[in-house]
């Protein structure tokens, strides 16, 4: 026989066979074959023709034709529930600045910190105090852009009157006043100097006041120590102490200085948690935690911006959930976006007018360090402060947004 009239006869039996195997099978639902084995050559799918068994398909699983056109006539229902979450650690508050019945002779006193939640995470959780905007006075003439100098330039000889147009026509809620002549290395002017042009600023706005040291441990410590004597209940935000106060064996005179006169002090560390919370232990030494705040580093270019956004966020999450050594308030010297060069020089066109960069890059520092939680902005441009101050009030308001306008949001031309 030959092989393909063998296949023909084994094929034959094979479809001869398929009934009775159908009639042993009828009923089970499954088979199981054990020590099978099959050689794919021997593999064969028979499909009968003809009329046969059909096999219902559920009509949801019918995919339909192009022409159909089927549409969807409603969004799937979606639901919200608004979760509360609390956190059980609380920012504490710092009061700066003092009026006539409390010691000073402010017109009225600023309390920042307080927050016990993430800041503008909860719409109907508005800040326990909003920030508070000081604008910067410096006690000599200090080179400068010109996008700042076009609106002082005529009182840059004078803290007195600058820190009055500060305040009357710039709406600071606070004047920072920079002692850079006290520095050694430019007129190493005396701290009784220091004092006198303090007192001129008292005088001049009744405001309350942040007092900036020039940077050298040793000549900080004798201007902010003669400072705190002359004005003495006013609480002045001294600007700032350092852990190289500590090494300089400075710090101590400082701090008992700042607390035997009433006045607040700003604990300065570079990007480093760890660092601020050892300064802050030395602090709790000689004075009580209200009278601490922390400036953790405002970097104003690229990266860095990021990793001061990072470390702000770090912290306040640290004290909310329950690190004490963390829960003071932050300030921000977002004027260091003058210190990028790309604030002010000039540039090709497509980078905009230099006069509008540096503002708009001041802004973003500050808003970008407000999502931080930080709770005291030190800042240069009228227009930068008065657009952050927009942002906030903006940011307390209950929301009126209307959401078939979101396209008309993406976009928005400025």
């Amino acid at each position: 026989m030959s092989e393909g009239n063998k296949k023909q006869k084994q094929n034959k039996e094979s479809r001869e066979t398929y009934p009775s195997l159908l009639s042993l099978f009828s009923g089970m639902e499954k088979l199981e074959l054990e020590h099978f084995a099959m050689e794919i050559g021997d593999l064969e799918l028979w499909i009968p023709t003809g009329a046969g068994t059909s096999i219902p398909v559920p009509a949801a699983q019918i995919i339909p034709s192009l022409e159909t056109k089927i549409k969807p006539t409603a969004l799937i229902p979606a639901s919200f529930t608004f979760q509360r979450e609390e956190f059980p650690g609380r920012i504490r508050e710092v009061k700066l600045g003092a009026t006539k019945s409390e010691g000073g002779s402010r017109n009225r006193s600023i309390v920042i910190g307080g927050a016990d939640a993430p800041p503008y995470a909860f719409v109907d959780k508005p800040p326990v105090n909003p920030p508070v905007f000081a604008l910067d006075v410096f006690d000599m003439e200090v080179p400068l852009p010109r996008a700042l100098k076009v609106a002082i330039k005529d009182v840059m000889g004078d803290p007195a009157e600058w820190a009055r147009l500060n305040v009357k026509k710039f709406g600071a809620d606070m004047v920072t006043v920079h002692l850079m002549s006290t520095d050694p290395l430019i007129k190493n002017t005396s701290p009784a100097d220091a004092a006198r042009t303090v007192e001129e600023v008292l005088q001049a706005v009744d405001v309350p006041i942040i007092i900036g040291g020039c940077g050298d441990p040793h000549k900080d410590a004798q201007v902010f120590t003669k400072v705190a004597e002359v004005a003495a209940g006013e609480r002045l935000l001294l600007n700032s102490v350092t852990l190289d106060m500590t090494e300089a064996k400075t710090l101590e005179g400082v701090a008992k200085a700042a607390k035997e006169h009433n006045h607040a002090v700003l604990g300065f560390t570079g990007l480093e948690l760890n660092k601020a919370k050892e300064l802050n232990r030395r602090l709790y030494e000689y004075l009580p935690p209200e009278s601490i705040v922390m400036d953790l580093t405002t970097v104003a270019l690229g990266y860095g911006l990021e990793y001061s956004f990072t470390i702000h966020e770090r912290a306040r999450h640290a004290a909310l959930m329950g690190d004490t050594e963390l829960q003071h308030p932050t300030i921000s010297a977002s004027t260091n976006a003058w210190a990028a060069r790309e604030a002010w020089m000039q540039m090709d066109a497509k980078y905009g007018s230099k006069d509008m960069r540096g503002p708009i890059w001041e802004t973003l520092n500050a808003l970008i360090l407000l999502l931080a939680g930080v709770d005291l902005f030190m800042m240069m441009h009228p227009a930068a402060i008065r657009t952050v101050k927009d942002v906030v009030s903006d940011l307390v308001k209950e929301s009126s947004a209307k959401p078939e306008q979101i396209a008309q949001w993406a976009s928005k031309r400025i």
